[in-house]
């Protein structure tokens, strides 16, 4: 077969990937000119570039079925353009219209997907655009792609890095995607926003996502395991209950209060209440004592459930080695430790202990300019439940220190000599913090230092 353009007498194969690959998105010298049922791309007949009349997706499947087999080993494959059916604008007439061939990408041609380097893929429900990029940084494709092609397209690449956004259903990808060979890096949603230029869309974002991933010093989150990620899930589920069983309380405190029944703060207290509706001369209307029994009843439902999911995560804690060494901790609980193991990163990507601490947000904040250092308040920035845990955790301790009159550890003594309780309590967390990448990463439990 000669290596010029030919004509066919009857329509030949066009391959999907070739078309959606090497067409649309490479050929940026032509011009796209849509008919009513085929695509044509019109270029310069001299330039040595291709142009291509595509049937519409229905012709292109039966062609699929018919020469799957006999178009791998053509060079050339194109399709004839009837003369006189859809044929292009009256400005473009002098178009050949048998001009149809088209080249498969070969070691001297423009196109190699061996070159690509790094995947930049936007995530969705059901659409995904996907961004190729060179090791120059070049563009090499762009497409969007449905949910069950995704695989299938990233199984075509070769090796490579595939960049996403750390955000929904982004571990589970990560993971799909790292078992057909590729690197997977995962980007924090705040690093991506930087690079996106101008209007926002997926094929931005795709981009954006690319140039960030591509960036020498950037930080990526660790893709998570099945297993990792169902003790994340268990931890969420027992917070939404206990979010619940809260809710049900004060809506259960406020109705009553209209009707002058109070009871003191405190969970254990909602007792009284329950006497009250439970008396049979409470004064209270009918209605109002089937709700609020009603209500009663859901908390102890609710407390049920939380008590279950409490023992489990008992459990899970004690079986656990790396859990267990978190426990002899002061102020870490089987809850806390087992949100650790969920939520934080390896610790051994973290250097040392203050930036485990960092990253959790439990350092001050910097505004630095000029040379003059400035810090302000802790900076609140990560995973916003482990450092909830560790401030709760730690303002248990510096309770129950301060009420004991005993304390074992001479830096707390000293700090709460000199400091409000709150912001020891939040020292404290930093502390621990540090702490626990210390054991995570030496493999030892917490030993009491002992006053002098």
């Amino acid at each position: 077969m000669t290596s010029n353009p030919f004509e066919y007498d009857q329509a030949s194969l066009i391959p999907k990937e070739l078309v959606a690959e090497y067409y649309i998105d490479d050929f940026n010298h032509g011009r796209l000119l849509r008919s009513r049922r085929n695509i044509f791309l019109v270029g310069e007949r001299g330039s040595g570039k291709t142009m291509a009349l595509l049937y519409n997706s229905l012709q292109i499947q039966q062609l699929l079925s018919a020469h799957e087999e006999a178009a791998v080993d053509l060079e050339y494959v194109g399709v004839l353009i009837p003369d006189g059916v859809d044929a292009p604008s009256r400005r473009h007439r002098d178009v050949p219209r048998w001009y149809g061939a088209i080249s498969r990408p070969s070691e001297g041609g423009d196109i190699h997907m061996e070159e690509v380097s790094i995947i930049g893929i936007d995530l969705a429900k059901r659409s995904f655009q996907v961004h190729g990029a060179r090791a120059d940084g070049s563009v090499a494709y762009r497409r969007k792609l449905s949910r069950g092609k995704l695989l299938s397209f990233l199984a075509s690449q070769p090796g490579c890095t595939v960049a996403m956004e750390a955000c929904a259903s982004a571990h589970y990808w990560g993971r799909e995607i790292a078992a057909l060979g590729h690197e997977v890096k995962l980007v924090p949603p705040i690093y991506v926003k930087p690079f996106v230029k101008r209007h926002k869309s997926d094929a931005a974002d795709a981009e954006a996502i690319t140039e960030a991933a591509q960036r020498p010093t950037m930080h990526f989150v660790a893709v998570k395991g099945e297993a990792q990620q169902a003790q994340g899930m268990l931890f969420r589920t027992r917070d939404l209950l206990v979010g619940q069983r809260t809710q049900t309380i004060n809506a259960l405190r406020g109705h009553l209060a209209e009707y002058g029944v109070v009871a003191p703060q405190g969970r254990a207290r909602i007792r009284q209440l329950a006497g009250v509706l439970e008396a049979g001369d409470c004064g209270l209307p009918e209605a109002v004592v089937e709700l609020g029994r009603l209500l009663l009843g859901r908390i102890d439902e609710l407390d049920e459930k939380i008590d279950g999911l409490d023992r489990q995560i008992r459990t899970s804690a004690r079986q656990n080695e790396e859990t267990a060494r978190l426990m002899t901790i002061p102020g870490i609980g089987p809850i806390t430790a087992l949100a650790i193991q969920a939520f934080a990163p390896p610790m051994d990507s973290f250097r040392r202990g203050r930036d485990f601490s960092a990253w959790l947000g439990l350092v001050p904040r910097q505004h630095t300019t000029g040379g003059k250092p400035r810090l302000g308040r802790i900076s609140k920035m990560g995973q916003r439940d482990l450092r909830r845990l560790l401030v709760t955790g730690a303002t248990a301790v510096v309770q129950h220190a301060s009420r004991r009159g005993e304390i074992t550890d001479p830096w707390l003594a000293g700090m709460l000599a000199r400091k409000p309780k709150k912001l020891v309590a939040v020292a404290l967390a930093n502390r621990t913090a540090r702490r626990v990448w210390a054991l995570a990463t030496k493999r030892e439990t917490y030993r009491v230092r002992a006053a002098a």
